[in-house]
């Protein structure tokens, strides 16, 4: 069984800047590729940034964060990372972890065997 638990976030101005963090545990990751999505009230739940398994080369951005977001993962902690910079409103909302046995970089939530129970980010204007 593999629990994900989130952290990181808070209430930051626009413009500022958040660093997501993602632990494991129960198995180590190194096989499981790893996303972040948000969800915001009365919205699905959003991709934002995906990374491959093992070292973490392949990597995939919402067009909405690209640019701004980089995820990257920390195999010594079992972690993944989710930097998070010029931070807008439009990025408010719960954050959450997911993890998938593979090697593929996907964007549906449904392709994620296990969840963390989330972070809220809030950006103010």
């Amino acid at each position: 069984q593999v629990e994900l638990v989130e952290s990181g976030g808070g209430l930051v101005q626009t413009g500022g800047s958040l660093r997501l963090t993602c632990v494991a545990s129960g198995r180590i990751l190194t096989n499981y590729s790893m996303g972040w999505f948000r969800q915001s009230p009365g919205n699905e739940r959003e991709f934002v940034a995906a990374v491959g398994w093992r070292d973490g080369a392949r990597t995939r951005y919402a067009d909405s964060v690209r640019g701004r977001f980089v995820i990257s993962r920390d195999n010594a902690l079992n972690a993944a990372i989710l930097q998070m910079d010029n931070l807008k409103p439009e990025d408010t909302g719960d954050y959450y972890c997911a993890a998938r046995l593979g090697v593929w970089v996907v964007n549906l939530p449904d392709e994620y065997d296990h969840w963390g129970r989330g972070t809220r980010v809030t950006v103010s204007s």
